[in-house]
């Protein structure tokens, strides 16, 4: 079963702090949210500017409010780049620390990705073995949490469907599945139910995001990854794409949460949950 949450980093162009943003995300009636993780302090989080949590909060008193508004986390996104030399100094414990917070919140999923661009001086062969150590070690907390790791289409490595998925063969493990990006893909330049095919073995969560026209002519095979859709999900050139891969996750029988990833203002935020709902409901 297909079920829709949406990312409360949707609220951060609106400097909105994380209370806000699940009240907002409460008011429309779904159940799932998910946030990003600090892995320390930013004092426009400690202002109320900004969606994301830090680490170092209360993972307890954090359930208790997210239970007042029968809310659960479907994927906490832990996203700091994991490949590459930076990947093994702040992205493991980045990633580790995010399972742990993860395991206190019944939240089953982390999100991890890669940069934005490629990393100089390095080969692929040479990045996917750092990569793959850096996953190695995260992975043996996410056995013992019992947590997942996804692995997002975001950047140079990660839009490579050979690089995915020689890394989910290397491990084959049940705790590394894929978060799988709709507008990251059609950015990149794939199509994106064919990237979807190519990983839906290791698919556990998803993120929805439409392209604008503009944007999708200025970028699109140039860039790798968008924060969000300024336009509402439905309203976009990304629109059947959308709609394609969700009908193939369902006549697959895929159950999961697929998380909208929009700018969040009310008729935005509006529109997409009204369009996904009308997707949703329309699947067989």
């Amino acid at each position: 079963m297909i079920q829709i949450g949406i990312h409360t980093d949707n609220y951060r162009p609106l400097s909105v702090g994380f209370e806000g943003a699940c009240q907002k995300i409460a008011a429309t009636g779904l159940k799932h949210i998910e946030f990003a993780a600090i892995h320390g302090q930013n004092f426009i989080t400690a202002l109320g500017y900004d969606p994301g949590v830090s680490l170092q909060s209360n993972p307890r008193a954090l359930r208790h409010f997210l239970d007042k508004l029968d809310l659960r986390v479907s994927q906490i996104d832990g996203a700091y780049p994991m490949m590459g030399p930076n990947g093994s100094a702040y992205g493991v414990q980045y990633v580790t620390q995010s399972i742990r917070f993860a395991a206190e919140l019944n939240c089953p999923m982390v999100d991890t990705v890669d940069g934005a661009f490629k990393i100089p001086g390095f080969t692929r062969k040479e990045i996917f073995r750092i990569t793959c150590d850096n996953y190695r070690q995260c992975l043996s907390w996410a056995e013992d949490y019992k947590v997942v790791i996804n692995v997002e289409p975001h950047g140079p490595y990660t839009n490579d469907i050979e690089f995915m998925q020689n890394l989910f063969k290397h491990f084959d493990s049940e705790y590394l599945r894929c978060n799988f990006d709709t507008g990251n893909s059609f950015i990149a330049g794939h199509n994106p139910l064919d990237y979807l095919k190519a990983l839906r073995k290791y698919v556990s969560h998803c993120h929805i995001k439409d392209v604008s026209p503009a944007l999708a002519a200025a970028v699109r095979g140039e860039e790798t990854g968008i924060g969000s859709s300024e336009v509402p999900v439905g309203g976009g050139v990304n629109a059947d794409n959308i709609r394609n891969c969700m009908a193939y996750l369902a006549k697959g029988g895929w159950d999961g949460v697929v998380s909208i990833e929009c700018h969040g203002s009310d008729e935005n935020t509006r529109k997409s949950v009204e369009w996904m709902r009308g997707v949703v409901k329309g699947l067989k």
